[in-house]
């Protein structure tokens, strides 16, 4: 079973990396972009049999790991 985590900034936490990547855009011609946000992808190949034992798992991996919860948001998505 495969797992995917999506991981980002929470609102009101400075993004100094999607600010960088808005402006470098605005150098590039590319008008009108008014703000980014910059995240992670985490892919996760697991031995689980059962989704909702995967989704516990993963949860658990991103509470102690994956995801700094004091700024972070994290969302799980669980593939078959």
């Amino acid at each position: 079973m495969k797992a995917r985590v999506h991981v980002m900034l929470k609102d009101g936490v400075l993004d100094p990396q999607g600010e960088a990547v808005r402006h470098a855009l605005g150098t590039l011609g590319f008008d009108g972009v008014n703000g980014v946000r910059q995240g992670k992808v985490i892919e996760l190949d697991l031995d689980a049999s059962d989704k909702a034992g995967a989704e516990a798992q993963v949860d658990a991996m991103c509470q102690k790991l994956l995801a700094n919860t004091v700024i972070e948001r994290y969302d799980v998505e669980i593939l078959t």
